[in-house]
């Protein structure tokens, strides 16, 4: 696959005059347009694919709607070659939930190069898009995921081709950036839905733990590394486009502060009574969104809570999906082989384990 290179002048509009729709509200160059009118035009910076693979992957794709009433669905990824049941990876993809789609190639390209490493099925979401669907759509949509993979469980899933291959007993959820978001938030409002009780709510699905790459947060008050931290012209993230990302899919009125944002704001859910599943957060070294994954890292081991984490030195926010450079690519080798090791049991047993991947 060609590499996809963010335009070099990724950037912060507003108040832009268009001659079709009127005043642009909102904007990241190349990236999402968004009017006062309602209007949202988002250019086709990286091409969908269909669900095909070249053979020698060992993976076989299809896509399943989930809700067609909401353009809910999911592309799966199952390895040809396996041995006994599978664990299933519930992935959400990023695009600081404005942009993005299970159809991207760049995700289509790394979900089953990962299915293939880590020996696991993927299912990856396509969810709802803010401003047209704020927070918390993409929220219930994961959970709406969960429920649909619920009944599959209960009912056999004879419908479905990949279901004789997955075990429900083995469930991780997974995103990166926007996408780790949702899933840290999916688990923490099934906590808040049934007092506690997120084990019940999807039975007989067994979650065994979440993995969280680049997780897109935010706050009110700057960390060192969204100050001062410099990114390169084609960085996938900078602070402007995460401020208006933010705009765009938060409710109308809440700042950075909001609970969906900031984890770790005053008044944000406790962290010492959700997430009760072993966690693992990679990092990415030249990433403005570094120390605010670092303090979230520190804040889950504080309250008790089995977390590891990876840092990625060398590299920036999306380098897996976005960058085609030898690093990334290596760095990206090193992520897959962290994941299959979470996934299958093979990390420490220690309550905190740091990794710089060099």
């Amino acid at each position: 696959m060609a590499a996809v290179q963010v335009g070099s002048n990724l950037s912060h509009k507003i108040g832009k005059e268009c001659h079709q729709h009127g005043v642009v509200a909102e904007e990241i160059d190349g990236l999402i347009k968004a009017y006062k009118d309602g209007h949202v035009e988002r250019p086709q910076i990286v091409p969908c694919v269909t669900s095909s693979l070249a053979p020698e992957l060992g993976v076989t794709s299809r896509d399943t709607v989930i809700d067609k009433f909401k353009n809910i669905w999911a592309r799966f990824y199952v390895p040809i070659k396996f041995h006994g049941k599978l664990p299933l990876l519930v992935y959400f993809h990023g695009g600081g939930f404005c942009v993005g789609s299970a159809a991207w190639s760049c995700y289509h390209d790394f979900l089953a190069r990962l299915a293939a490493k880590a020996n696991c099925i993927i299912m990856s979401i396509n969810y709802r898009l803010a401003p047209e669907n704020p927070l918390p759509a993409a929220y219930d949509d994961g959970i709406k995921a969960l429920m649909w993979l619920k009944q599959q469980a209960l009912c056999g899933g004879a419908d479905n081709w990949w279901t004789c291959q997955w075990s429900f007993s083995d469930i991780f959820l997974a995103g990166d950036s926007a996408g780790a978001n949702i899933a840290f938030n999916v688990i923490t409002r099934l906590d808040s839905f049934n007092a506690g009780q997120a084990v019940a709510a999807i039975k007989p699905l067994k979650l065994k733990g979440i993995i969280l790459i680049q997780p897109f947060f935010g706050g009110e008050a700057r960390t060192h590394s969204e100050k001062y931290l410099v990114q390169s012209p084609r960085s996938a993230l900078n602070l402007a486009a995460s401020d208006t990302y933010w705009r765009l899919a938060l409710p109308c009125g809440a700042n950075r502060d909001h609970p969906w944002c900031n984890p770790l704001a005053k008044g944000s859910v406790k962290l010492e009574g959700s997430v009760k599943f072993p966690i693992m957060v990679c990092i990415s070294e030249m990433d403005i969104l570094k120390d605010r994954n670092l303090e979230l890292v520190a804040s889950l081991g504080r309250a008790g809570k089995r977390v590891e984490h990876v840092v990625c030195k060398g590299v920036g926010h999306a380098f897996q999906i976005l960058s085609k450079s030898q690093l990334s690519q290596t760095r990206t080798l090193e992520i897959m082989a962290r994941v299959e090791g979470f996934i299958s049991g093979t990390r420490s047993p220690l309550s905190t384990t740091v990794h710089n991947l060099m």
